[in-house]
């Protein structure tokens, strides 16, 4: 496999899961306002899958769609980041993951604007423009609820804390990641350890979090190991094409 298709998968499965995992709150959200706020970001998720798995069913040339990598792939064949596929728990916890992954994926997408692959810099700069939009919503509403009532702070310091080990993996890098740099396609990501940190301390700082002293315990693990949660997400989110392969609506 080349290293530019290991990318876009690994870039396709971290939206497309955590894209899943927010559309789990359909319907269920504590007010309508957030209902419809979640879905929206859920949506700008699946369709930034769209993009990037379209474009590996390109490079694939196996004559697999996007639709067909995201349904027809099976758990040990995904290559998305723990921290995406942690259950929602309760709606801090559901904000708090989303934080951390925004606070990544920002300078993330905006360094890959300037990526020797066009077409990853085209989709990163589509991408770039709503993902500045989640995490300036995720950061606000981690402010409000940490420095809100006494209950919404221990529940978004609870949530901090469990989440937490798992945001490392997103800055560690593999021998993927160093082909890739080395490229030009993409940003090592050791480099967006700086720009997480800045824009991670002053939320906390204002939300009256406490970062965790401990430093990240989750290390890799972007392929070939099946977790629980990511095996629930799966069976939900390829019944109907497992079930009915092919099938015409």
């Amino acid at each position: 496999m080349s290293v530019l298709l290991e990318f876009l998968l690994r870039t396709g499965d971290n939206t497309l899961i955590l894209g899943h995992r927010v559309s789990e709150w359909c319907g269920h959200s504590p007010v309508l306002e957030e209902d419809i706020a979640l879905a929206n970001t859920a949506l700008d998720l699946i369709g930034q899958t769209q993009l990037w798995l379209g474009l590996a069913a390109e490079i694939e040339g196996a004559g697999r769609s996007a639709d067909l990598l995201a349904y027809r792939r099976d758990a040990a064949d995904f290559r998305n980041a723990l921290l995406v596929e942690r259950p929602n728990g309760d709606y801090g916890q559901t904000l708090m993951r989303q934080f951390l992954f925004d606070a990544w994926h920002l300078p993330f997408l905006q360094a890959l604007i300037s990526s020797s692959e066009p077409r990853v810099a085209e989709i990163a700069d589509k991408a770039s423009r709503e993902v500045a939009y989640h995490l300036e919503r995720s950061s606000d509403l981690v402010i409000r609820l940490g420095d809100g009532t006494e209950e919404s702070h221990q529940r978004m310091q609870a949530a901090l804390d469990e989440l937490w080990p798992y945001a490392g993996e997103l800055m560690l890098a593999d021998e993927i990641d160093e082909a890739l740099c080395a490229q030009g396609v993409a940003p090592d990501p050791a480099a967006l350890r700086a720009p997480w940190d800045e824009t991670v301390d002053a939320v906390l700082e204002e939300a009256t979090l406490q970062r965790p002293s401990s430093d990240f315990a989750h290390r890799g693990g972007r392929q070939g190991r099946h977790t629980e949660a990511l095996g629930y997400i799966l069976a939900e989110m390829q019944f109907l094409q497992r079930a009915y392969p092919d099938a015409n609506w």
